[in-house]
């Protein structure tokens, strides 16, 4: 049985949304896959502990979703096992006042990780080419422009382009970059939304606004397939993970930012002669006393 899928779900050359599964498990059973994951979260917890020693790079995964797709189920179940002191979480809301007093992928610097850490966006840059793609009108808060009919064919070039060029340069200075979108069918999310309103320990995570953006789902799926088409690049890759089985997703995923951590080629620090003796002197120390 094959049960490592990190390189099926790899965006290669032109990508199709409509082509690109939601369903897809292989031949693993839900209980299979739990234990896989468990397997996995051991080789990631390993490798996030040799990233931090390394301390010469680090790893930015980006998630990106249709509501109720499961990134934050997928963020708790993925990482829940890793040194929390070596992993950052960051959620994008709507830009604050000064947030938008900037350029729009300002915000987005000031939560790079730093060396030897993991970075985790929940939605990300891309927001500017998703949720403000399908309403363009979003983009007059930056100050910038004066009408929606700005928003044309050149915007939309130049903000992938600057993208590109954003990921490009962290890849330059020490960040590995890996993107990852869930990818949920309308009929699963609609079943999700349903069982937030049906469950009452679910009732929170339910908003009323999700219901109008559910409305255009076309359009987003549309504005995905164009941003992916536009930024899938050898060193920011996209992955399309399909996410109407949220265990499956999740298995996917980690086997995905394990690939990713073991070709960092990261080494644990080597000790000179000084330390070395150091430790010596201070083993024999420790075994007087």
């Amino acid at each position: 049985m094959d049960t490592n899928f990190s390189d099926d779900f790899l965006v290669k050359g032109k990508f199709s949304i409509k082509k690109a599964s939601t369903e897809y498990k292989g031949k693993l059973t839900k209980e299979e896959g739990g234990q896989l994951l468990i397997e996995e979260k051991e080789k990631l917890r390993e490798l996030q502990e040799k990233l931090y020693a390394d301390g010469s790079k680090s790893l930015l995964v980006i998630l990106q979703a249709m509501d109720a797709a499961g990134k934050d189920s997928l963020i708790e179940h993925v990482f829940g096992g890793v040194n929390p002191q070596g992993c950052n979480v960051t959620s994008f809301k709507t830009p604050s006042s000064k947030e938008y007093s900037h350029d729009f992928l300002w915000r987005h610097y000031l939560a790079l990780p730093q060396k030897g850490m993991i970075g985790i966006f929940n939605r990300s840059h891309y927001e500017s080419v998703l949720v403000c793609k399908v309403h363009p009108e979003y983009n007059l808060s930056e100050k910038t422009w004066s009408s929606v009919k700005d928003f044309d064919n050149k915007f939309w070039e130049n903000r992938y382009e600057s993208i590109r060029n954003f990921e490009h340069h962290l890849s330059q200075n020490g960040t590995t970059v890996v993107k990852i979108f869930l990818n949920v069918s309308k009929d699963e999310q609609k079943k999700r939304l349903l069982d937030r309103i049906n469950e009452q320990e679910k009732n929170w995570k339910f908003s009323a606004a999700d219901l109008p953006e559910r409305a255009l789902f076309p359009q987003y799926m549309e504005a995905y397939e164009t941003a992916i088409n536009e930024t899938s690049k050898d060193h920011a890759p996209w992955y399309v993970l399909p996410a109407d089985n949220k265990w499956f997703a999740r298995v996917a995923a980690i086997q995905i930012i394990i690939d990713t951590l073991e070709k960092m080629d990261l080494k644990y620090p080597q000790l000179g002669d000084k330390e070395k003796a150091g430790l010596e002197e201070a083993k024999k120390t420790l075994e007087s006393e």
